[in-house]
């Protein structure tokens, strides 16, 4: 005896043994009953899901003699008959796959024109429609819109967004669903006790789950995985049978992650690694068991696990042991490694350290192995300035706040001032006549700068140190020097933001001079820069008086005449210039092999 496959020895001859489309069987017989047939047809849906299955069921339900009180088909009249048996004149079956040229539509058009010999109508179904070529389609329009009235096309595709919206508009589109899991399980119970085959439920979930909605492939995982078992069809052989990875494993890396078990759970890892799995593989099998455990916890979505009923008792389970939290930071976690997975260079680094801070959801922070930074890092910080400060320098690192601006200082500008305070304490005779020194907040870059906080168009003022204290007053009338004016003059231009780079770069080749203390003037090339200049004017100034501390600074901005303008040099001008006063520099240069980026 010849040996039919599954998935065509039990495909449905009626509606009523059509598995998991109910609403759209119900449907086709209902026009069957009452006659009211359209012209044009639409399958569309994933594959092995029963489209041309039902296409041809409707098409000899229409073509029948003598239809049943549901619509289905008699299968006795001549026309049932000679379907069944594949000789029909009045169904043809197109692959649009192989016959989608310009030419196989003309022909199929006249046929169109020839009335059925037996029967009402003319039934064309064409499979994969959506492999017609654009001029195919252009072909087809006119003779789909209006056919003769004997003629009814059943299109069939799995890619409806490939067929033009032409079709799309002349046709009544039925979308198929995919096969649940318990319709799958269902239906390959069915098709077992047929055939006579034992099975374990939770072994026909595996098959169910690896088909993937569809039943075509689940009535071929089917026939393979009964070969491989010799009719009795165990868990243990179909995990082994179809290479997938055991579920038991994801029930214990939850186990041991909520245990903090987390060399138990690298070991488990490198034995899963070791038989051919992939990490990736893993870590999406553990975010959708996470995910079923999640829905598992309440009743109310206890119905969406698509599972076997000894699984969802397992599920259960496992839910009452974790917590909610736990498996919403799980499940993110999960998700970012499955994001980065693909882009990683050490795929299997990035796994384990998924797993291990999975592991760590529940550890609580005060253990020494927890492996994560401390949460409060700002009391930490705060708590070391608290310990190393002197207790006599605490009421003049009290009174040492600024009064001259309103913003709060940087860290590095407190640890200074702590620092000045205390040799301020230990040696008193430094506070009558203070050094110039080097201010720590006028100099290289801060996130805060960077990111330019505070308002957008105006240019934030570069936080300084503060100012030595006399008693309780802060000194306004500080002496500056030539250097510390051209030394903060040119922090202030570093710490400028990004929008204003352009003028940053001109000030960095301005000469500010001390004409009379505190008076200090700037020589500018032309207007244009002048009338620049004297928009920021007022921001400079303020800068200057923080950083120098001296509330009486004023900028003087003057256009240099013609004899004083220079011209400005590049820099290969000004190396040129600077070999031909000085031979030792290209001598230097010629020495190291150097070249001028």
């Amino acid at each position: 005896m010849e040996y039919i496959v599954s998935a065509r020895k039990y495909r449905p001859m009626t509606f009523d043994t059509v598995v998991g489309q109910a609403a759209l069987t119900t449907t086709l017989k209902n026009a069957v009953k009452s006659g009211k047939l359209a012209h044009a047809y639409l399958f569309c849906g994933p594959r092995g899901v029963g489209k041309t299955t039902c296409a041809r069921i409707f098409a000899k339900a229409i073509n029948c003699q003598n239809p049943t009180a549901d619509g289905e088909a008699c299968n006795e009249c001549e026309s049932c008959q000679s379907f069944n048996e594949q000789r029909s004149l009045n169904i043809f079956e197109l692959d649009a796959a192989s016959n989608n040229s310009v030419e196989h539509i003309k022909t199929l058009m006249e046929q169109t024109r020839i009335p059925p010999q037996l029967g009402r109508y003319k039934v064309f179904i064409i499979d994969e429609v959506h492999m017609l070529s654009t001029a195919a389609f252009n072909a087809f329009l006119k003779t789909l819109e209006e056919p003769p009235a004997h003629v009814i096309f059943i299109l069939a595709t799995t890619e409806k967004h490939k067929i033009l919206p032409t079709i799309l508009s002349r046709c009544q589109i039925y979308d198929f669903e995919r096969m649940t899991i318990r319709n799958t399980i269902d239906h390959l119970k069915h098709v077992a006790e047929q055939e006579g085959i034992t099975y374990e439920e939770q072994a026909l979930a595996v098959i169910a789950e690896k088909a993937d909605g569809g039943m075509r492939d689940a009535l071929s995982i089917f026939d393979q995985a009964a070969s491989f078992c010799q009719g009795n069809i165990t868990y243990d052989k179909v995990i082994e049978d179809l290479n997938v990875l055991d579920i038991e494993n994801y029930f214990n890396i939850i186990d041991l992650s909520v245990e903090n078990k987390v060399s138990d759970i690298m070991v488990l890892l490198n034995n899963v690694i070791n038989k051919g799995f992939d990490g990736g593989l893993l870590i999406q099998g553990l975010a959708k068991h996470v995910r079923n455990v999640l829905m598992a916890k309440d009743p109310q979505t206890l119905p969406l696990l698509e599972v076997s009923d000894k699984q969802r008792e397992r599920y259960q389970d496992q839910a009452k042991r974790c917590e909610t939290r736990f498996l919403y930071q799980a499940l993110k976690l999960m998700n970012q490694c499955d994001i980065n997975y693909r882009q990683s260079s050490n795929k299997r680094l990035l796994v384990e350290l998924t797993l291990i801070e999975i592991a760590q959801i529940t550890q609580p922070d005060d253990e020494a192995s927890a492996g994560r930074r401390p949460r409060r890092l700002k009391s930490l910080f705060k708590n070391l300035i608290r310990q190393s400060q002197p207790k006599t320098a605490a009421p003049q690192v009290a009174a040492a706040k600024p009064v001259a601006s309103g913003k709060p200082v940087s860290s590095a500008a407190t640890m200074t001032n702590i620092a000045s305070v205390t040799s301020q304490t230990s040696t008193p005779a430094q506070v009558k006549t203070p050094t110039p020194t080097m201010k720590i907040g006028g100099i290289g870059f801060s996130w805060n700068n960077l990111r330019g906080q505070g308002k957008p168009n105006k240019m934030r003022i570069i936080p300084g140190t503060i100012p030595q204290q006399t008693g309780q007053q802060v000194q306004t009338e500080a002496e500056f020097t030539q250097e510390e004016l051209e030394l903060q003059w040119m922090s202030m231009c570093n710490r400028m933001p990004q929008e204003y780079s352009g003028i940053a770069t001109r000030m960095k080749n301005m000469n500010p001079v001390i004409t009379e203390l505190p008076i200090v003037t700037v020589v500018v090339d032309n207007a244009l820069i002048k009338q620049e200049m004297d928009d920021f004017k007022g921001r400079i100034v303020k800068t200057l008086r923080q950083n120098l501390q001296n509330e009486k600074i004023e900028l003087i901005i003057t256009v240099a005449e013609r004899q004083e303008q220079e011209k400005t040099l590049t820099r290969r001008e000004q190396f040129e210039l600077l070999s031909k006063e000085n031979p030792a520099v290209e001598k230097l240069r010629q020495a190291f092999d150097l070249e001028l980026a």
